[in-house]
């Protein structure tokens, strides 16, 4: 087989993540990103098309030949860019936007989950204010108000406090004529990403986001601070179940819709201290960061697994994988998630970890190249380091290593990542 042309859609840490597992990978020739950023520059190169542009997505596609496109965000894939690529002939990573409505509708979401028994917190739809209290009722605090829009991860509000559930519960109510009230689930978050089409699925090592921007998980939520896996809350025992109870109803369901599900199912799971998993959420593309500690695993062709993934015969891939752990932590600019600062000059960057089996280097997200050729932030969350080592520890520890090289006024990082595991 010639050498792959691929491009992956977007310009985040995910992205860069992805354009190196597959600039490394034996079966690419030329990797290409589109919108990209400063690191993905490094090891692809980049098209100054935005993910919202599906048509001229499609055309740069077809214009550089691409034997694969992989879609990192969720937003395209619901506004139907897998449906198009497959139309004109480009094998896609990444479902159909009927696919999509998993992550797209946490409705739907529920629903389907009800229809297979798939473990997970209660829920009801309340679509009137004077249901607001009635509603609170039936669930004992902490309440979970999820509006159904995609949100970059922040359209959800966990409180134990009434007045603030009822002040989300009536906004969502006033944005999008209903919200969902769901059953708070407890104990230990964890991630699972599973690429799965047709004929089969494979499931990738656990890992274990940090939602919230300060210490111990306290302050808002973001789009994530940091990751780590694998993530020993998902024993054996845990992962049988969760493949049991979860991956293969749900893989069962979708390789028997009218167009198969392609592309990455991210089980986003509570973890109860009897070892019980429940879903928190669907997501329908590979998560960030937890990309970041996911593909640096992967030992095997990250090229030629995707493509079978987007071919529909994933079935046929083995997936082998480093005997290593990996952390990643993330910068983030001043302000953020409220308010983040940007434009601002980053050094120190540059520098990388290699001592044997320990090692550490950047991973770009919110960043970009000024005119003078200076690092420069863009965006909230502005790179992440990312360690690998034989141990979970060492990783963490190369990972801050690393962390305090690099300079960025008024940054903040969380020096927590993996505390429950530590």
């Amino acid at each position: 087989m010639p050498p792959l042309s691929v491009l992956v859609v977007g310009g985040g840490g995910r992205e860069h993540a992805l354009c190196i597992g597959l600039a490394n990978s034996p079966s690419v020739g030329a990797v290409h990103c589109s919108p990209g950023n400063a690191g993905t520059s490094m090891v692809a190169t980049n098209h100054d098309i935005s993910t919202s542009d599906i048509e001229g997505l499609i055309s740069l596609a077809l214009d550089i030949e691409a034997d694969l496109v992989v879609v990192g965000p969720e937003a395209p894939l619901v506004d139907g860019l897998a449906d198009s690529l497959r139309d004109s002939g480009v094998a896609c990573f990444g479902p159909h936007s009927e696919g999509a409505r998993l992550e797209a509708s946490k409705l739907h979401a529920k629903e389907v989950m009800r229809h297979l028994d798939v473990p997970t917190g209660d829920f009801i739809v309340v679509d009137d204010e004077s249901a607001i209290s009635y509603a609170l009722d039936k669930f004992e605090a902490p309440w979970v108000i999820k509006r159904d829009v995609l949100a970059a991860g922040k359209g959800v509000t966990v409180t134990s406090d009434r007045k603030t559930a009822e002040k989300a519960l009536l906004e969502g109510i006033e944005l999008d004529n209903f919200v969902l009230l769901e059953e708070h689930l407890s104990g230990e978050e964890a991630s699972v990403l599973v690429v799965m089409d047709e004929s089969g699925y494979i499931c990738l090592p656990a890992s274990q986001d940090h939602k919230r921007v300060g210490e111990g998980d306290t302050g808002p939520n973001t789009g994530g601070m940091g990751a780590y896996a694998p993530a020993p809350v998902v024993s054996e025992s845990v992962m049988h179940r969760v493949t049991r109870e979860i991956v293969e109803p749900m893989h069962h369901h979708l390789r028997n819709q009218e167009i198969p599900y392609r592309g990455c199912l991210y089980v986003g799971l509570m973890i109860d201290q009897e070892g019980s998993p429940g879903v928190i959420e669907f997501n329908v593309r590979f998560g960030d960061p937890e990309t970041q500690v996911t593909i640096p695993l992967i030992s095997s062709d990250l090229g030629l697994l995707l493509l079978a993934s987007a071919e529909g015969r994933v079935a046929e891939e083995e997936c082998e994988f480093h005997e290593l752990s990996a952390a990643t932590v993330v910068l983030a600019s001043e302000g953020y998630p409220a308010n983040p600062s940007t434009s601002r000059e980053i050094s120190g960057s540059e520098v990388m970890i290699d001592e044997g089996t320990t090692s550490a280097f950047v991973h770009y997200a919110g960043t970009n190249l000024g005119e003078n050729g200076a690092l420069m932030s863009s965006g909230g969350r502005v790179l992440s380091t990312t360690g690998l080592a034989t141990s979970l520890s060492d990783a963490v520890a190369a990972s801050y290593e690393l962390m305090e090289c690099i300079e960025l006024d008024g940054s903040h990082y969380r020096s927590d990542i993996a505390y429950r595991a530590l």
